[in-house]
């Protein structure tokens, strides 16, 4: 008897490990909810709908993109990190995902333990742009205003901790300048203020605002990029305009909650990086003012690990602190 019940055991366990990869297999078997760190019409809003729509069609489940925008992307985070770690909830977000650990105290997250990489979906300059009217038409011209009235100066940003806005700090730090910030909730919304004149300048990640730029609303005055954006090779870089050591980006990435399976995990990551091949999603991000890196989870993590200690280093420096 002692050995029919060990032998039932033993087929009990097996049947248990031949039907592992069928559940899991089976995945997505729902829809997938894609929680976006910012509002409507800003960089990482554009980019989730791009990417959520090629992922849909390539995994047979629906992809619903859920904004989710405050407090520079820690409403998101608060999201994502509660949900099960069953891969049913992504979270898109930006570079201000290695901003806010160093900028909130105490940080409402650990960047490199709470949440597993996915993919880098791409990353683009940052530009500072003003109304197509405005009376500052080169960055010299917003140097010297500023100069002139520190407080009659004010920038917008998507958001405390966006790297637009550390953009906006490591300007004033290089040129010892002051300017009044004013975050929000997006770039979206930012933008909407500076067009109605609430705002003199924004600073944004180029997606958020190419297709103003393109339709004549605002005019881009200056670029933080290495290198200049092919479809701005006219608007200067900050070091081409004599400002050293100010280079900065925004990326777009994809990350699950830590604790979700390796084959979920993996699976998403495959899916995301088939999307980010079609011809079609690599052109539409272009459009949308970003550059398609299509990095894998490793190389993501890669990424973190590299720009959490600098992006500390630059808010320590400027004493910036979160509002």
């Amino acid at each position: 008897m002692k050995v029919v019940k060990l032998i039932s055991q033993i087929i009990s366990i097996l049947c248990l490990f031949l039907n592992f990869p069928n559940s899991m297999a089976a995945f997505p078997e729902r829809p997938i909810s894609m929680v976006v760190s910012f509002a409507p019409g800003g960089a990482t809003d554009i980019t989730a709908r791009i990417v959520s729509t090629a992922m849909t069609k390539n995994m047979g489940q629906q992809i619903v993109v859920d904004n989710r925008p405050g407090v520079g992307g820690a409403v998101a985070v608060g999201v994502v990190k509660s949900a099960k770690a069953n891969g049913y909830t992504l979270m898109l977000t930006s570079s201000v995902y290695v901003v806010t650990p160093s900028l909130k105290k105490p940080s409402p997250y650990d960047p490199v333990k709470d949440f597993i990489p996915v993919c880098e979906i791409g990353d683009a300059p940052n530009v500072i742009v003003v109304k197509a009217d405005s009376k500052i038409n080169t960055l010299s011209d917003l140097i010297a205003l500023a100069r002139k009235d520190a407080a009659g100066v004010s920038y917008g940003s998507p958001g405390t901790g966006t790297t637009p806005h550390l953009a906006g700090e490591v300007l004033q730090i290089r040129e010892n300048i002051k300017m009044t910030h004013i975050p929000y909730k997006g770039a979206g919304p930012a933008m909407t203020d500076l067009l109605g004149g609430h705002t003199q300048v924004l600073f944004s990640s180029l997606a958020s605002v190419i297709s103003n730029i393109q339709a004549g609303q605002v005019r881009a005055i200056a670029q933080t990029g290495e290198k200049k954006w092919p479809d701005l090779q006219q608007v200067p870089t900050l070091a081409e305009l004599g400002i050293q050591n100010a280079v900065s980006d925004t990326f777009q990435a994809i990350f699950v909650v830590a604790g979700t399976p390796p084959e979920i995990v993996s699976q998403l990551t495959k899916q995301c990086l088939a999307a980010l091949k079609q011809p079609e999603v690599i052109e539409s991000l272009k459009q949308a003012g970003l550059a398609t890196t299509a990095v894998d989870s490793e190389g993501l993590h890669k990424r973190i690990l590299r720009e959490v200690p600098y992006w500390k280093e630059v808010i320590d420096k400027g004493g910036i602190k979160a509002e």
